[in-house]
Formats: structure tokens, C-alpha cells, sequence
């Protein structure tokens, strides 16, 4: 399984809009972004406080940078698993399930 290539204009700044962050983001994480988006934006109206907001399109513009190495990425997510459960991660377990007991 691999990712959506993901465009690459170079670094996303500080500050990029959440329309920069959700198109240079593959799936499932633009999936993931735009609904966490839509209930912090909720939040936010609500609220009156962008800080969660903000965090989170910070938050995704990291996760941008990092997929720009997907294998990179999916290495260290594998070796980080390991770390944390303390066994070895099997070579035909679904990247997902890899992600989840990593916690990423």
C-alpha cells in the first residue's frame, strides 16, 4: 500500500492556510484533517478561542513535512512500535494497525 504522492512545492511555512495544509496532505490523513478541522472550527465559534484551531493546522503542516519521506516515515512509525510494544513488528501488518500501536 502506498500514499497519495504528495505535492511537493517545498516546505510548508509557519502560518500556511488549512487549504495548503489539507492539499499537500495524503490520504487517510486529508480525510483525518478536514474532520478534525470542521469540529475545532466548531469549537472555536463557540468558544471564541482559535488556540485548538491553530494547533491543529500546526499540527497537520508537521504531519505534511513528514510524509514528504513516506518510507522514512513508515520506518519510523515501525521502529517506534516496536519501542513502544516492545515486539517486533510484523512485515505484513497494515501500516494502520502499525500506527495505532505506536500511537501516531
Amino acid at each position: 500500500m502506498t500514499a497519495d504522492p504528495v505535492p511537493d512545492d517545498g516546505p510548508l511555512q509557519r502560518g500556511a492556510s488549512p487549504a495548503q495544509v489539507r492539499d499537500r496532505l495524503p490520504e487517510p490523513e486529508r480525510s483525518r484533517f478536514v474532520a478534525e478541522y470542521e469540529s475545532a472550527l466548531e469549537d472555536a465559534r463557540t468558544s471564541l478561542d482559535l488556540t485548538a484551531l491553530l494547533d491543529l493546522i500546526e499540527h497537520y503542516r508537521v504531519v505534511v513535512m513528514v510524509w514528504r519521506d513516506p518510507v522514512g516515515f513508515r520506518s519510523g512509525v515501525r521502529q517506534w512500535a516496536e519501542i513502544v510494544t516492545g515486539e517486533a513488528t510484523p512485515e505484513d501488518e497494515p501500516f494502520e494497525l502499525t500506527r495505532h500501536r505506536a500511537g501516531v
